[in-house]
């Protein structure tokens, strides 16, 4: 066993956190301005995660509707678009220090390692009444909302899922008539990609929580976890070391994607896609993405993503993580009744539509589902993956440091794969072990 530790930010911000968690929370610090100086209780700070192709392109999807949201009550919101590779590094400073916003977004996978921070508003009873009922909320969505038992730390604001997106024309050009329900399909139509001049898949082998969300979904498919029952960290389980050496054999073993997608981090797999570089990718919502860089909707198609059985559904027939972005509160904030209503607004079925719309995910909330624009092909696959073949990642307090540490060592493989090292079941398995040792309490 190795027993080197890597010092990992997150990790050392999350178990600080936890430490300093009642100080962060107990003096009410973090003003409406975001910042604890004051300001006025008509204001609230809002951090907004990035979902579309850029920070601008956010800017002009949110900007008319917080507008909208202050003629309507009199409350000004004051945006920051924070990108993904900050997000998380930013929360994790504001619940220690006290300085953050009033209302801020986070990845659903973070909602129980944040929860345990202390420092976000608990949605019990009477804050789901403040915004309409839980009832409203689509059940998958609420199942990634933060530790079972407890009040949920945030609420569900888009839901996604992963699919299958392929280039329809260079499916053509190979003489694939259909995409592949199996990975064994998969890696044959890979080959016959290859073998016509193409890359058969992207992947993000630098993009720690890209890789987490692969090797989970694969471990289910293997009949097991990265956790064991009780939450403990269990990752050189059989099942983990085998969904990770599948994933990373898709570069190591089958050929059938490029070398250079080990250093990809940054969503380069979907622009390799939407430029033809690549036939296939797996991904949650891409198609504003997708359009962004020219790419038109006839141009590809989707599918489930494959599962040995070629069947999705519960069980090792699990083929996504439940994907999406939550909404939470800071409990120190000083207009807590203006962020109910911000959240309430955004939340409303009005504004799941014209928001997830924009975004291409999926509504949150049961009344906004129903409206024709998110009966696409597209949007059909993601919602009937969240209903029958998803499950959330661990909702565990250590899930941030989690996607760190393994997310970290399935990058290191992809790293060995991409310069020619072979990777056997023995690397693997000492790399997750090592990835174990980072854990607290271990």
């Amino acid at each position: 066993m190795r027993t080197r530790r890597i010092r990992v930010a997150a990790t050392t911000a999350v178990v600080l956190s936890l430490t300093v968690a009642a100080t962060a929370c107990g003096g009410g610090t973090a003003g409406t301005s975001g910042s604890g100086g004051g300001g006025s209780t008509k204001t609230l700070t809002y951090w907004a995660s990035n979902q579309g192709p850029g920070i601008e392109a956010d800017k002009k999807v949110l900007q008319p509707e917080l507008d909208r949201f202050t003629q309507r009550t009199g409350i000004k919101v004051k945006l920051e678009v924070v990108p993904w590779s900050d997000l998380l590094n930013r929360i994790l400073t504001a619940t220690t220090s006290g300085q953050g916003p009033d209302v801020l977004n986070i990845g659903n996978t973070w909602s129980a390692s944040l929860q345990a921070t202390g420092a976000l508003l608990p949605w019990d009873g009477k804050n789901f009444a403040a915004i309409g009922g839980r009832d409203r909320f689509v059940d998958s969505a609420l199942g990634s909302t933060g530790s079972r038992g407890a009040d949920p730390a945030a609420v569900p604001l888009y839901s996604m899922a992963y699919a299958l997106y392929y280039n329809k024309k260079m499916f053509r050009q190979a003489g694939i008539t259909k995409p592949p329900t199996t990975w064994d399909e998969l890696v044959a139509d890979g080959k016959r990609l290859t073998a016509h001049g193409g890359s058969a898949i992207g992947v993000e082998g630098a993009n720690l929580a890209n890789n987490i969300h692969q090797v989970y979904v694969l471990a289910k498919q293997h009949g097991g976890d990265f956790f064991t029952p009780d939450g403990k960290a269990d990752f050189t389980s059989d099942a983990a070391v085998a969904a990770v050496k599948q994933y990373v054999d898709l570069m190591a073993a089958h050929k059938i994607v490029a070398p250079g997608n080990a250093e990809y981090a940054q969503n380069q797999s979907l622009s390799d896609f939407a430029k033809g570089r690549t036939a296939m990718v797996l991904w949650q919502t891409p198609t504003a993405t997708f359009a962004s860089q020219g790419m038109t909707e006839d141009e590809w198609g989707v599918a489930p993503v494959p599962v040995p059985s070629g069947a999705p559904g519960r069980g090792t027939s699990v083929n996504s993580m439940v994907a999406g972005i939550n909404m939470a509160v800071f409990k120190n904030t000083r207009n807590l009744e203006g962020a109910l209503e911000f959240v309430k607004f955004m939340t409303s079925d009005e504004e799941q539509k014209t928001l997830n719309k924009a975004y291409g995910s999926m509504p949150s909330v049961k009344g906004a589902q129903a409206d024709p624009a998110f009966a696409t092909p597209s949007l059909t696959v993601v919602r009937d993956t969240l209903a029958t073949s998803a499950v959330p990642l661990p909702q565990v307090a250590q899930e941030s440091q989690f996607e760190t540490v393994v997310g970290t060592a399935v990058k290191k493989l992809f790293a060995d794969a991409a310069a020619g090292r072979p990777l056997t079941t023995e690397a693997v398995r000492a790399e997750l072990d090592e990835a174990q040792q980072q854990m607290p309490d271990q």
